[in-house]
């Protein structure tokens, strides 16, 4: 069931997050969804329970759309990246 949610952040952020879920060609909610799903999934680090769940398919689609070289593992750059800024 999807309930309503306000948020609060600044207006040049909005813009350019509403911005990045058009050339996604996603919805803001969904893209603000996903990132909670991320941030729960991690938030249990080293949960066996945790471990062995996939990512949203809404958070796949997003699969490259980065350039990189090389072998790069998003899911462990995105986690240290999480880390590094909220510490989990």
């Amino acid at each position: 069931m999807n309930t309503k949610l306000t948020l609060t952040m600044e207006k040049a952020v909005i813009e350019q997050a509403k911005e990045f879920a058009a050339e996604q060609g996603q919805s803001l909610s969904s893209l603000v969804e996903n990132y909670f799903k991320l941030l729960l999934l991690n938030s249990k680090k080293g949960s066996k329970e945790n471990e062995d769940k996939p990512l949203p398919e809404s958070f796949l689609k997003l699969e490259g759309c980065l350039k990189h070289e090389g072998e790069f593992d998003y899911k462990a750059e995105i986690t240290k990246a999480l880390e590094e800024k909220y510490g989990l």
